[in-house]
């Protein structure tokens, strides 16, 4: 460009001198008495204001805006390659002309064109316009521009700069600007931008307020600081995006936050992720991952209660339909016991009161029993097994009572005649289950009293070991439903029983 080899791309502006464009100081060359001789040192360094000149072309060619300028008469000194690029006019024939119209601006225009650009001289400041230029071809593209007034060593205007753009890409890239502004001040979702050594670089005030704590003190700390459960998850899904791209859709995290107060409970993150690569890079370099993440928790708790509400119906349904075969009402109880242990406990006791072993046989009850007068003792009638799965079984009739000691759920149920739940707590201590005469590896229990006719018949026992959940209220309600099922049950097959006064 012709611009780029001469001083027309200098660091300063000079307002074209009289005589027309084709003197050497129209295109930017030495002034005239530079080269008119002199002692040497008198004037400047030619070979810096080459240096300058170059260094200065360069800059403006490399620009990704076109951007032309004009002295103080209004003759075009720049005109850069963008510029050449979106019009079509080069720097040679663009350098040199008085102002616009004509060749870049219809003559219908150019008046009130150059007035704005020119405005710029008594503005301080930026001004931003919208206007039509025409390219080589005829064409006409709109532009925003964007024009300053350039200062002489006077502090007065000695010309304008104006740097301009095809509307729609600028309005792209306000667009995206917008979009990560708002992204960061507005939304309503946790926005965390993860650099390429899975740190927050940039976090928004929804995804502070998520991780607990404030926006600056999320940056440069490591993931496994923030989280203590899911950081390994997250992670994971983090370096896949950094090595294979953007994933097809969300993934839901769960993920538990790191505190020293209170214990937290587990929360839910939809969370969707993009790679970040930079746009300046010959090849794509990743910069971070940008992780989108809205918390679903009530939501998917609320669909995991509804999906687990009618998968218990079902099993009760299941289990009515499958006991109503049975000829012994003891296989019936053990049939309702074995549907309920489904996705609902790892075993399941029968203990009833007084020596009844529920087979109809009217064995008397043993010293303590129900007859004497003293508090009702529990024998065992059916039991799931504790070693290989398998149905639930019935026990010998041999009227001998567990040895549950004093306090045990059991009897604190039979005694309040209620539901007890019982657990080991989180330092499981050795021996617990085997004091309650539980199975080995049980860490929680629920006692579940079996009425029926106004009389209670013993007490259910549903047992978990510790991959399981502690039971909750909802658990002993659907367990208070299996428990008057297997009293019925009982009922029928007879036996002695406590009556309530």
């Amino acid at each position: 460009m012709a611009a780029s080899s001469s001083s027309s791309s200098s660091h300063r502006f000079e307002p074209v001198p009289p005589g027309g464009p084709g003197r050497a100081a129209d295109r930017g060359g030495p002034p005239e008495d530079a080269c008119a001789g002199g002692p040497p040192g008198d004037g400047p360094d030619p070979q810096a204001e080459s240096e300058d000149s170059g260094l200065l072309a360069a800059l403006l060619d490399g620009m990704d805006a076109a951007l032309c300028a004009f002295g103080a008469d209004g003759t075009v000194t720049h005109w850069n390659r963008e510029a050449e690029r979106l019009l079509g006019w080069t720097a040679a024939e663009a350098v040199g002309r008085q102002g616009l119209a004509g060749w870049a601006v219809r003559k219908e225009d150019a008046d009130e064109v150059e007035a704005d650009l020119l405005a710029a001289t008594r503005s301080p400041g930026r001004q931003v316009h919208e206007f039509a230029l025409l390219t080589k071809d005829g064409r006409r593209v709109l532009v925003r521009t964007q024009s300053s007034a350039v200062l002489g060593p006077d502090g007065r205007a000695a010309g304008v700069y104006c740097a301009f753009s095809e509307v729609h890409a600028q309005i792209d890239l306000e667009r995206s600007i917008a979009l990560s502004e708002a992204l960061f001040v507005d939304a309503s979702w946790g926005v965390v931008l993860v650099d390429a050594d899975l740190r927050p670089a940039v976090v928004n005030a929804h995804a502070a307020r998520a991780l607990g704590m404030g926006r600056t003190a999320v940056l440069g700390r490591p993931l496994g600081d923030l989280l203590s459960q899911g950081v390994e998850e997250l992670e994971s899904a983090l370096t896949h995006v950094l090595a294979e791209g953007t994933p097809p859709a969300a993934a839901e995290l769960w993920v538990t936050l790191r505190s020293d107060e209170v214990e937290q409970v587990r929360r839910c993150w939809r969370s969707g992720f993009v790679r970040l690569a930079s746009p300046l890079a010959e090849e794509p370099v990743p910069l971070g991952v940008g992780w989108i993440f809205q918390d679903v928790t009530d939501a998917k708790r609320a669909e995991q209660e509804a999906s687990l509400l009618r998968f218990r119906a079902q099993q009760l349904h299941r289990a009515g339909r499958a006991a109503g075969e049975c000829e012994d009402p003891r296989e019936a109880a053990a049939v309702h016991l074995d549907f309920a242990l489904a996705g609902f406990a790892d075993h399941g006791l029968i203990d009833v009161v007084g020596g009844g072993s529920g087979d109809g046989s009217g064995t008397g009850a043993p010293a303590g029993g129900p007859d004497a007068g003293g508090p009702p003792v529990l024998v065992r009638a059916i039991a799931s097994p504790a070693g290989a799965p398998g149905p639930s079984e019935a026990m010998p009739p041999t009227g001998i009572p567990v040895a549950y000691g004093p306090g045990h759920p059991a009897a604190q149920a039979l005694e309040r005649c209620g539901s007890v739940r019982a657990g080991a707590g989180p330092a499981i201590a050795e021996g617990w289950a085997a004091a309650r005469k539980w199975p080995d590896g049980t860490v929680h229990g629920l006692c579940v009293v079996l009425r029926s006719r106004g009389r209670t018949l013993g007490v259910a026992t549903f047992l978990r070991g510790p991959s399981r959940r502690p039971f909750d209220r909802a658990d002993a309600s659907y367990a208070e439903d299996v428990a008057s099922r297997i009293a019925a049950a009982l009922d029928l097959a007879g036996g002695p029983a406590v009556r309530e006064p």
